[in-house]
């Protein structure tokens, strides 16, 4: 069909130079010529082809029309409803008078209903005792010969105002159309044979390429764009709060040991060994390798002194101390294990050790390696410290809008002489702030390394509801002293989750639609870039 209407269009402008309106044409297998607007859809595919060939150019012209909908289509049909109520009548005088509900009977509801008041403001029909009967002697049904004229025309000689009646009535829509005028092109010619495209080996080999006519290249056409990479919300959130640190001072910890020894992720903080986080309804543990290497001899038997005997101002916890319980490898319930081991040698000076190879050159944060201190008083070795981290951790949760197995905690510490509570508070909002969440509350908690212990939580407007975003303290001297740290420095910690701060800036309510499965590829390619 479409190389047919193709050779059409050609052949007509060969004959008579130009088409002036494509509706005067009468396309291949039609009677009459395409006035309609589908006929025209099938003008408008040919004369595209043949225009991308440069063989013709075209103009196109708009024009409205109108169509019947499925209801006036029917009365062009079978006639107006006050027609059809009219016609169901007798003559007055000469029969029984109708009554309504007979009438409903006979020609439906809808019909009798419409008909009867159209009817009467006609003057067609009058009303007999309980009956209806027709007055008038004879109708021109107006409605249905309107409807004809516009089927067949697409308007109507009265004009606007009974279209706009019609249209009122829902008996017909307007609609757009088009039609063409054609002209001939740079390349016209009655063939079409479409010009190859390709140079191919066959043409090569045989000859063919020399005759054969080439589609012209096009060098403006614009390629397929590319998808390039999208970095996840979680990322880039994670960035901005990476940001945040190192724009404070911060010097980042090494986070890539999820595994972890019972030791380093709860003994070293001072967590009992009877705590109910260790058990396997909270925690993952590893069946294989399942014992942990030996951490330092002295600061193990510390660690394990003050938790069984007290010590430092402590009385302990006076349970019986387990090395099997201490020496189990678990995935990390929290980057504190990393802070714990990275304290510990931040304390090696303090201890009167030389730190070992590459961990002088290490960045604390803070002043570290540059502390004026005062005549008179001696250095102990300590070097005050800023630290964070952004890594995963892991715990047996059950899953719900809010909660993961798996999930990323930031992680922060500060060691400094003399650190208070309200140090501690000033700088959360601060950081808060800088993250673009004014609206936290602190609450006092009981956490078994930190003393005191505050929950920090976060409005989120889509839950309408107060979250908690994180967790912090000032470390307890029973976890600090054995590391070898003077008395007199305080260590403040703190833990935040990435996920929820992030469903809070992209007002995502469910957090198993901010990762796993069902997160939709387009979301994270049309993520916005976050800016706290």
């Amino acid at each position: 069909m479409a190389e047919s209407v193709q050779q059409l269009i050609l052949d007509h402008l060969n004959a008579h130079g130009d088409i002036q309106d494509t509706r005067h044409l009468t396309l291949p297998g039609a009677a009459s010529p395409a006035v309609d607007a589908d006929s025209q859809i099938v003008v408008l595919g040919a004369l595209n082809s043949l225009d991308s060939r440069q063989m013709i150019h075209y103009d196109s012209h708009e024009t409205l029309s109108h169509v019947l909908t499925p209801e006036g289509a029917h009365i062009s049909l079978q006639g107006s409803h006050e027609a059809r109520v009219w016609a169901a009548l007798p003559a007055k005088g000469a029969g029984t008078p109708l009554a309504p509900a007979e009438l409903k009977k006979s020609l439906g509801d809808e019909v009798a209903k419409v008909g009867q008041g159209r009817a009467f403001k006609n003057g067609w029909i009058a009303k007999d005792g309980a009956g209806l009967v027709r007055v008038a002697p004879s109708i021109e049904d107006v409605t249905q010969n309107e409807l004809r004229t516009v089927d067949s025309t697409g308007t109507l000689p009265a004009g606007e105002k009974s279209l706009a009646d019609l249209r009122k009535r829902k008996l017909i829509v307007q609609k757009k159309g088009q039609w063409f005028t054609v002209r001939k092109g740079p390349n016209f010619s009655t063939s079409t044979a479409k010009p190859e495209t390709d140079l191919t080996v066959d043409m090569l080999t045989s000859g063919a390429w020399k005759t054969a006519n080439f589609k012209k290249y096009n060098f403006e056409a614009e390629g397929i764009y590319p998808n390039g990479g999208a970095l996840h919300p979680l990322l880039k959130v994670r960035e901005e709060m990476r940001n945040i640190f190192l724009e404070m001072g911060f010097a980042e910890m090494p986070t890539s040991s999820f595994v972890e020894s019972g030791f380093w992720c709860f003994d070293a903080l001072f967590v009992p060994q009877q705590h109910p986080a260790r058990e396997v309804q909270d925690t993952f543990y590893l069946s294989d390798p399942a014992k942990s290497l030996p951490p330092q001899r002295n600061y193990y038997e510390r660690v394990s002194r003050v938790h069984e005997h007290g010590g430092y101002g402590s009385i302990g916890y006076r349970a019986p101390w387990s090395d099997a319980e201490s020496h189990k490898l678990l995935l990390r319930t929290h980057t504190t294990a990393s802070s714990a081991q990275m304290l510990y040698k931040l304390a090696a000076r303090c201890r009167g050790e030389v730190p070992k190879d590459g961990e002088a050159d290490y960045d604390f944060g803070g002043t570290a390696g540059s502390l004026e201190r005062k005549e008179g008083i001696p250095d102990d070795g300590f070097r005050p410290a800023k630290l964070f981290s952004i890594d995963r951790v892991f715990r047996n949760e059950t899953m719900d809008a809010t909660h993961l197995a798996e999930f990323h905690q930031v992680e922060g510490v500060v060691a400094d002489r003399g650190l208070t509570l309200a140090d501690l508070i000033g700088f959360m909002r601060v950081f808060f702030r800088k993250m673009g969440i004014e609206n936290i509350r602190f609450k006092p908690a009981y956490n078994p390394y930190t003393e005191p212990s505050l929950e920090i939580f976060a409005f989120h407007p889509m839950l309408n509801k107060w979250v908690e975003v994180g967790n912090s303290g000032m470390f307890r001297p029973e976890m600090l002293e054995p590391m070898g740290f003077p008395k007199d420095v305080h260590v403040h910690g703190w833990g935040i989750s990435l996920e929820r701060p992030t469903m809070i800036r992209y007002g995502i309510n469910n957090i198993r639609t901010l990762v796993g499965h069902k997160v939709p590829i387009e979301s994270v390619e049309k993520a916005p870039a976050v800016r706290f």
